[in-house]
């Protein structure tokens, strides 16, 4: 299936939550703090809370959402703090 993540296309495996999805195709990295530290999740059971994403429009916790295909992920960090991704093909 495929998602959209930060405006980038990426597939991933049916049956994921978000934030395990988040994790295989970047980062992890899932919002910023206050102070503008990247965040993760942390607990991965939806009490910490450190897993926010924007998904279509609407905030949810990433670790308790399945992944659906289409879904418009948007984790608001800045693309100074974001990882490269790797495109299909290139080398380990």
């Amino acid at each position: 299936m495929t998602l959209v993540v930060d405006g980038r296309r990426v597939a991933v495996a049916p049956g994921l939550s978000v934030a395990a999805a988040l994790a295989r195709v970047g980062d992890g990295v899932t919002r910023t703090s206050v102070s503008g530290m990247a965040r993760a999740p942390l607990c991965g059971m939806g009490i910490c809370q450190e897993c926010r994403v924007d998904i279509d429009g609407r905030r949810v916790l990433a670790c308790q959402t399945v992944c659906r295909d289409g879904m418009d992920i948007s984790t608001g960090l800045p693309q100074r703090l974001r990882r490269p991704h790797p495109e299909p093909g290139d080398a380990p």
